[in-house]
């Protein structure tokens, strides 16, 4: 989830004040808070055979007959997401006729589709992890823009935040068909129940239960530094609640740059866990070395002598501690990231499928990806998060991810989107390069606060323009 693009017009919740957004980040807060802290331990899709344009009586959405056409979906999802995913597009060939292929994509992802372009063979809609590289896509001439009927279903099926983030000069062009809480801790019980520690609401609450962990012999932290968009996760939480909305609207724009005391604060924050010796499952070489699958996985495993005690990542997560015997809501529970100032963070990523080529089938499955009956199969699947308010919240596999989901959807357009998709893609979501490869180096290095802040505003004044 690389939420994990040239964005300087690109507004996040912008126009909300500053006292207004504290105000309703700390009610999204604290609803996914109770939501969380209840939390213990579907519907079925029919086939609508291939009357095109018929309405099955289980269906929501209107298809039309796609018989004969072909489409290619690419993204960069992997693994279980892509299976998942996959199952989705497969009910839309059943009730279309349609047939669709899924590419998978590399990142960065506009460097991938300009590769597909350029060889004439571009795939027909594609999953794009960043508002800014729609921006991209938009601004090269690429994206298509939605036509009445997928327009129409947004309409009804989204909020007006989550139709706006899909939006490039006031037309329409994508469809957040999947969401993620990045605000999110998750812990290995037996590992809590074992050193009698507490799930924490701040910040110094969360060093006291690392550091509880650590005295009970488990390492506090599992962190997927092999990818940089996770750090850059970490970064997004502890400013948004340390520096407060404006100040995160302003830096997500370039309006304040990355040598701003703001940053110095959230970067010396930081170091209070990344530096921390032993406090990092494989100490910094180590995490640098782990992609995020194995970051999860590696807190689930091993007994009650796991790698790591807590992994911080969002709601999707769950796929990947699917992939071990841990019981979400028994073994594997979660809490929301602790309020580093005066409220807890509430980040939000998501993907959008976005139209390349124009058709009557590109245009029906954007269609069918802002319908409740696309997200609700993916969803009862686990390890997803849609903002569709038309999905019957039951259909989620369990109380944790039902919670969640039930909070994201009660924000509404009270949330801040992930400020590294909402930049430059040079800058926010590039491997190996600009915050991604900063933040590595920063891991590696935590005390060198001023020369992060340096080199974060040297590639970010290049990525914006100036």
């Amino acid at each position: 989830m690389r939420t994990s693009s040239t964005m300087r017009t690109r507004k996040t919740r912008g126009s909300t004040s500053s006292r207004t957004a504290r105000a309703a980040a700390t009610l999204a807060a604290g609803a996914l808070a109770l939501s969380l802290t209840a939390c213990g331990g579907g519907d079925d899709d029919k086939d609508s055979g291939d009357k095109g344009g018929d309405r099955d009586p289980a269906a929501s959405v209107t298809l039309p007959k796609l018989d004969g056409q072909s489409l290619e979906v690419a993204a960069v999802w992997t693994g279980t997401e892509q299976e998942n995913f996959k199952k989705v597009l497969a009910e839309f060939e059943k009730r279309t006729g349609a047939e669709v292929t899924f590419v998978p994509a590399q990142d960065p992802i506009i460097n991938f589709l300009g590769s597909k372009i350029a060889g004439g063979a571009p795939p027909d809609v594609v999953m794009l992890p960043q508002p800014g590289a729609i921006k991209q896509a938009v601004d090269k001439g690429w994206a298509k823009p939605l036509g009445a009927e997928a327009t129409k279903e947004l309409g009804e099926n989204y909020s007006q935040g989550w139709q706006d983030i899909g939006k490039v000069g006031g037309k329409q062009y994508g469809v957040y068909y999947k969401a993620a809480n990045k605000s999110l801790i998750w812990y290995n019980a037996q590992v809590f129940e074992n050193a009698g520690a507490a799930e924490p609401k701040t910040w110094d609450e969360l060093l006291t239960t690392a550091q509880t962990i650590y005295d009970s012999g488990v390492t506090p932290f599992s962190v997927g530094g092999a990818d940089g968009w996770t750090l850059t996760d970490w970064f997004e939480n502890v400013y948004l609640s340390q520096a407060g909305p404006e100040k995160y609207d302003q830096l997500a724009k370039h309006e304040i740059k990355w040598t701003d005391p703001s940053v110095k604060e959230a970067l010396t924050t930081l170091a209070e866990i990344w530096g921390k010796k032993d406090y990092v499952a494989g100490g910094a070489s180590g995490a640098l070395q782990t992609e995020f699958p194995a970051s999860v996985t590696q807190t689930f495993t091993g007994g009650d002598q796991p790698k790591a005690g807590m992994v911080y990542e969002g709601d999707f997560v769950q796929v990947n501690i699917g992939e071990t015997k841990a019981e979400i809501g028994t073994d594997a529970k979660v809490f929301p990231f602790p309020a580093v100032g005066d409220t807890a963070p509430v980040v939000s990523g998501g993907d959008a499928a976005v139209i390349l080529e124009e058709s009557k089938a590109a245009q029906a499955l954007a269609t069918w990806l802002a319908s409740p009956d696309a997200a609700a199969i993916q969803a009862k699947l686990g390890g997803f998060l849609s903002p569709n308010k038309g999905i019957d919240s039951s259909v989620y596999p369990n109380e944790v991810q039902k919670k969640i989901a039930e909070a994201l959807v009660a924000a509404g357009d009270d949330f801040r989107f992930d400020m590294s998709d909402q930049a430059p893609q040079a800058f926010g979501g590039t491997p190996g390069k600009g915050e991604w490869k900063t933040l590595q180096d920063f891991l590696k290095n935590p005390k060198d606060v001023a020369g992060a802040q340096a080199k974060l505003e040297a590639d970010a004044a290049a990525a914006y323009g100036g």
